[in-house]
């Protein structure tokens, strides 16, 4: 007799079930996509004991009949593929048809379905996998799922389930983002005590932000949104002769962004704060994770990222959904165009805006390891247990997923919720969400807001610049025209999401418009504008400033260099020796002239405008040594454009002007002039803020005047 066998139904169920189902969350997740997909309205779920003891899915979708009742159950029994083809166009959250039969088989499972169109709908119970009972039952249009005893015949699986509160916190982190997703529906979620989310339905995902984290969270996120077009978009176009006379040739397809981003002071240790959704669904992908550290580079330190929560819509021909288990992970057919059109509209979106940060803000803007939006250990997908960026090979085409750990599970020592070091803490023996949706009432602001004083339109200049109709068809959009309708007197949450006006309108649009005052300790600038007073560092405001001329200069190779009356002798150890001789040419672009001058010393005869000195020897050990972690490949196509902004941001620094020292108000009005001017006035190359804000607002707050 053969040794090889086919497995029983049951085993491969369970099998299958270690691949989709290895927590709770993953639970909610299945049935959850399963409601969206079903065109449900409203969306409850339920949990006890974090989700082990029962989770609950009730929605008011179209439901099932009896036979389609008894065939989800039965392992790659779908309704959402017909063919083959249908796997290179999914626009289906769910597909595969395993998510149904692999809960059942580690669980206690009853179902509770009815269509609304036949006189009964169908009770159904299953233990292990095996069908227990099937009846009819009177009950409304929807489907209600119910999830008990998880693992209660898989003890060895049961035994890598965490705490109650950490399983409950992947489960709200879940809940939380798809709630995001579709602002448009209602969202529950109930533990057996309290109501952990309540969120009604809204317009558009700025109200969803506020009703969910309030408005200091909104208040941190500037808007985003643009469109292209994808060429040759969809399948490839077969050849001539394999061509179907009958149809027409394929259309390029749109590529949608729209979302949210921080403001530049507004920094993380840890990518867990950037969210990314790709047809609503919440994916975690290294290459748009490498797009969004790219668009900040040289506007926050390199070893900060940022809060994100953007959302990508496309031809689903462009995108496949089917590489991995859980369905966490996506590839795109065209690579490199979707990472640069993500890179370049969040660039350009920080251009645009220019946010300027508050000096009371600013105060608490150190980074943090805990996310703005959910806790650390309440990611619902897993992500790099670092905070390295993501590493693209030469061409921008990320590498496969051969590293196991690349996506290991984050830390699971959940932190509380906070946006900045000021935050509340969380009620002692509650979720940090607690108290945060509109349904329980309402934050000290949002009771005392006058709608008289608020002005819709002023939600940020760059919302108006960028969610417009004309510019982004079907984009979102928050302003007046969107809420006309909406009673501002009876309903002041809805004016509050908007976030105050002041706030939201402020940037550095105004520099060369300030009046200069003089200097602080001959080390800041002080000037005065119609907003406030501001307060700029004069150091990293110049360093901004050269770095910008820098990059321009060398990009139409005309650096400017200044030749020295004696060579500069520059000692180096054997390894920076060779790091040299793999750099040089690029220093030779940027105004150095530098020769090997005996086996550990290197020459310096010319140099960079602003360098001398002991400055010029800093600068030129300072760029050795960063590219000393560089692979050889460095100086190829993408590395090549960090080391060049690497070497001009170190010329810059050292170049600048420095602290203590004395600025006459014909060079300070040229500094602010010179800044107003540069793409990002908000940091220096290097993430350190520009200029803060003391608003008008804030001096009559601190005053007693308002």
């Amino acid at each position: 007799m053969g040794q090889i066998r086919i497995l029983p139904d049951q085993v491969a169920n369970q099998i299958a079930a270690g691949e989709v189902v290895d927590r709770p969350a993953s639970v909610v997740k299945e049935l959850l996509e399963n409601a969206l997909d079903a065109g449900a309205a409203r969306i409850r779920v339920e949990v006890e004991g974090g989700g082990r003891k029962l989770i609950r899915v009730s929605d008011d979708g179209q439901g099932m009949n009896r036979d389609d009742a008894l065939l989800a159950f039965e392992r790659h029994a779908t309704s959402k593929l017909r063919t083959v083809a249908d796997l290179l166009s999914i626009a289906t959250l769910g597909f595969r048809g395993e998510a149904l039969p692999s809960i059942a088989s580690v669980a206690r499972v009853s179902l509770e379905t009815a269509t609304g169109e036949e006189a009964a709908g169908t009770g159904m119970e299953i233990a292990g996998g095996k069908i227990l009972r099937v009846e009819d039952a009177a009950l409304p249009r929807g489907t209600t799922l119910a999830v008990r005893d998880l693992f209660f015949n898989v003890p060895a699986r049961r035994k890598f389930l965490r705490a109650e509160s950490t399983e409950l916190a992947h489960v709200t982190a879940l809940v939380t983002h798809y709630a995001l997703a579709h602002p448009d529906m209602q969202f529950e979620l109930v533990s057996a005590s309290h109501t952990i989310l309540s969120a009604p339905p809204v317009t558009c995902t700025a109200e969803r932000i506020y009703q969910v984290f309030g408005k200091e969270t909104l208040g941190q996120l500037l808007p985003v949104a643009a469109e292209t077009q994808l060429e040759h978009a969809g399948l490839p176009e077969p050849p001539p002769w394999r061509r179907d006379p009958d149809q027409p040739p394929r259309k390029p397809g749109s590529l949608r962004l729209s979302g949210f981003y921080s403001k530049p002071e507004l920094q993380k240790l840890n990518r867990n704060s950037i969210y990314i959704f790709v047809n609503k669904r919440l994916i975690r992908d290294r290459l748009l994770l490498h797009a969004i550290t790219e668009a900040y580079r040289n506007v926050i330190p390199p070893t900060s990222f940022p809060v994100v929560l953007l959302f990508l819509e496309m031809p689903p021909e462009e995108v496949d959904v089917n590489v991995h288990p859980a369905k966490t992970e996506v590839r795109f057919r065209q690579q490199s165009p979707i990472h640069d059109f993500v890179r370049d509209s969040l660039r350009t979106a920080l251009i645009k805006a220019r946010p300027a940060a508050g000096f009371l803000q600013a105060l608490d803007s150190q980074p943090s390891a805990s996310p703005s939006l959910i806790p650390p250990a309440a990611s619902p997908l897993p992500g790099p247990p670092d905070g390295r960026p993501a590493s693209l090979p030469p061409g921008g085409v990320p590498l496969p997923d051969s590293d196991p750990d690349a996506f290991a599970a984050v830390r699971t020592d959940a932190e509380p919720f906070q946006l900045t070091s000021r935050a509340p803490s969380p009620v002692p023996g509650k979720l940090p969400f607690d108290g945060r949706n509109i349904a329980e009432g309402q934050s000290r602001e949002a009771q005392n807001f006058d709608p008289r004083r608020f002005d819709l339109d002023a939600w940020g200049e760059a919302a108006q610049a960028l969610f417009t109709p004309a510019a982004v068809p079907g984009a979102e959009q928050c302003g007046s025209s969107r809420y006309s309708s909406i009673d501002y007197e009876n309903n002041p949450a809805a004016a509050t999401a908007l976030v105050e006006a002041e706030q939201a309108a402020t940037s550095l649009n105004r520099l060369g418009s300030l009046k200069p005052l003089g200097q602080l300790r001959e080390s800041f600038i002080l000037a005065a504008g119609d907003d406030g007073l501001w307060i700029i560092d004069q150091h990293v405001a110049h360093e901004r400033v050269l770095f910008e001329k820098i990059l321009r200069d060398r990009q139409v190779e005309q650096v400017q260099r200044q030749r020295l009356l004696m060579p500069l002798l520059v000692e180096l150890k054997p390894e920076e020796m060779v790091v040299f001789a793999r750099i040089s040419r690029e220093l030779e672009n940027n105004g150095f002239e530098v020769e090997p001058f005996g086996p550990h010393t290197l020459a310096v005869k010319a140099a960079p405008v602003g360098l001398e000195g002991a400055e010029l020897e800093r600068t030129l050990g300072e760029v050795i040594e960063q590219s000393a972690s560089d692979s050889d490949e460095s100086v190829q196509n993408e590395e090549l454009t960090k080391l060049r902004t690497r070497i001009a941001a170190s010329i810059a620094c050292h170049a600048a002007i420095k602290v203590n020292t004395t600025l006459d108000p014909i060079r300070i009005q040229w500094l602010l002039l010179e800044l107003a001017k540069t793409s990002h006035p908000t940091s220096c190359p290097h993430g350190r803020p520009i200029a803060l804000l003391y608003s008008w607002k804030e001096i009559q707050r601190a005053f007693h005047r308002i």
